[in-house]
């Protein structure tokens, strides 16, 4: 009997884990969408490219490319980033960066993405801000990282802010760390909820990390948040952190596949 009872408990958390997450506070306005639902090359209205192969201040070994289904396409209701071993130009990995400067830019708000991990030593993918200014000064206009992973710590999820008094280079950043196990397997909503008073980092609608200015300051180099940022999606290769351990070659292609991008105002 008590070992049904265990089985029945078991059955029930379960459920609870991997039920789909409410969604925000029924006065929250949907704001910008993509429910990715058309295949083809990501939607040119929502999406833009970063391309190159200069390591990206972290020393990556990809290049991210264009418009090219092979790195970033829409396929069976999902946006697939696939991160491929082959040699374009000055590296021996190709990926794609996404990002909609210019296209959606907001200050404040809640985002949600729904997303499956690539896995491997190596990956690096991320959900990712940065501020829209132009020109842009790292750190000092700071950065929000919604979700980082690295794919030689596979059941760990990062949720991080940069700034100018806070950041990895000073290794003042301020970060949030969630055990997710089998973090790879399966789909799981990454979320931040942002005012001007504090960031909440989110996993499936629970709040792991919070980062609030008055325990940072108010001086826009501590907490530059308080303007338009806009949202990026990449899987990286190697470099300073995802690099650390190595890079299994026998892996690729690896892909970050995203169900839907939510931003409510």
């Amino acid at each position: 009997m008590n070992f049904i009872l265990i089985l029945s408990g078991l059955a029930l958390a379960l459920s609870g884990r991997f039920a789909a997450p409410e969604k925000p506070s029924a006065d929250r306005k949907l704001v910008w969408a993509d429910e990715f639902d058309k295949t083809g090359l990501p939607d040119p209205a929502k999406w833009k490219y970063d391309v190159g192969g200069h390591g990206f201040g972290n020393n990556e070994l990809q290049y991210y490319l264009g418009p090219r289904r092979e790195n970033a396409r829409v396929e069976n209701g999902l946006l697939i980033i696939e991160a491929r071993k082959e040699k374009h130009e000055n590296r021996d990995y190709t990926s794609a960066k996404l990002i909609t400067k210019g296209l959606g830019e907001w200050k404040y708000g809640r985002i949600d993405v729904r997303a499956k991990l690539p896995k491997g030593r190596g990956t690096w993918p991320a959900i990712w801000m940065l501020s829209a200014k132009t020109p842009l000064k790292w750190p000092l206009d700071g950065e929000i990282d919604i979700m980082e992973h690295v794919g030689f710590n596979e059941d760990q999820i990062h949720g991080t802010i940069h700034t100018q008094a806070y950041n990895h280079t000073k290794h003042t950043e301020k970060t949030g760390i969630r055990k997710v196990p089998g973090a790879t397997q399966g789909f799981h909503v990454y979320s931040i909820d942002w005012n001007a008073e504090k960031i909440d980092f989110l996993i499936d609608n629970e709040t792991y990390f919070t980062i609030t200015k008055q325990e940072t300051g108010s001086r826009y180099e501590q907490w530059p948040l308080d303007q338009p940022f806009y949202l990026i999606l990449n899987v990286a290769v190697g470099g300073n952190w995802g690099g650390q351990k190595g890079i299994d070659d026998a892996i690729w292609p690896q892909r970050l596949e995203v169900d839907y991008v939510r931003v409510f105002e």
